[in-house]
């Protein structure tokens, strides 16, 4: 009897631990959420500005529905404050599942914990400010005579939100790369050899995830160039490893 309570504390203590954790990301968000509210049209135009900037002068966005004007600007506040709060909830994450790690895992989850974020927040802010200009410039001077280029907010959200976690997800060859490296399931030499299936098959994703061939020649272009930096950062660090271990075994020999 004293046996089965003592297994059973452990576990409602971690549901507890687990619930507060919840708790405080759902929390976090939610108010983050909230001081935002108030500023959805401007934050909204904003996200618009590289579609906008180039529509013709007697063109405008429009909403279909009739709800739009009011959700969809709170949509996408909603989702801001997810994105912006990653690494509060990430924290949390690591906060419950760290007590249980080994110091040897520590030192290899949390590097990849903050790098990730990291290169998932420049992959955002890469498709803001280097691809969506490019890619609305292309796409509203090609409407033929006569087309007005209106596009529905509620579709353009959905469509911006799509690049946004494409090419995050695609900024994180690299720790994928390294991880693969450290680990040892592939050496940099033999990822290397595999160059072209990687060209490929970075094209297939884009093709999977954009709907026309020049956003996924913009997408699969940086995957490939992640991939080689993300081989280079492997070199280095396997050979600072193999450093660190002879000066190690030279020190135990003396």
């Amino acid at each position: 009897m004293t046996d089965n309570v003592d297994r059973e504390q452990p576990l409602v203590s971690h549901l507890l631990e687990l619930r507060t954790r919840l708790i405080r990301m759902v929390s976090g968000i939610l108010l983050l959420f909230v001081v935002l509210s108030p500023f959805s049209n401007p934050i909204y135009t904003a996200l618009a500005k590289p579609l906008t900037r180039y529509m013709p002068a007697q063109s405008s966005m429009i909403a279909i529905d009739v709800l739009s004007p009011f959700l969809t600007p709170l949509k996408f506040t909603l989702i801001l404050a997810v994105f912006i709060t990653v690494p509060w909830t990430l924290y949390q994450i690591w906060a419950f599942v760290a007590p249980g790690l080994y110091q040897r895992e520590k030192r290899l989850v949390l590097p990849v914990l903050l790098s990730s974020t990291l290169l998932f927040y420049c992959g955002m802010a890469f498709a803001y400010f280097g691809i969506m200009p490019i890619f609305f410039a292309f796409i509203t001077s090609t409407a033929p005579e006569g087309v007005a280029v209106m596009t529905d907010i509620n579709r353009y959200l959905d469509f911006v939100m799509m690049m946004f976690f494409a090419f995050g997800v695609a900024f994180e060859v690299p720790v994928a790369t390294v991880i693969l490296a450290l680990t040892g399931v592939l050496t940099p030499e033999a990822m290397a050899a595999k160059r072209s299936y990687i060209i490929v098959g970075a094209f297939i994703i884009g093709m999977l995830l954009m709907p026309d061939v020049v956003s996924q020649t913009l997408l699969a272009i940086p995957m490939w160039m992640l991939f080689e930096a993300g081989i280079y950062i492997s070199r280095l660090l396997l050979r600072r490893r193999q450093e660190g271990q002879a000066a190690e075994a030279g020190s135990a020999e003396r």
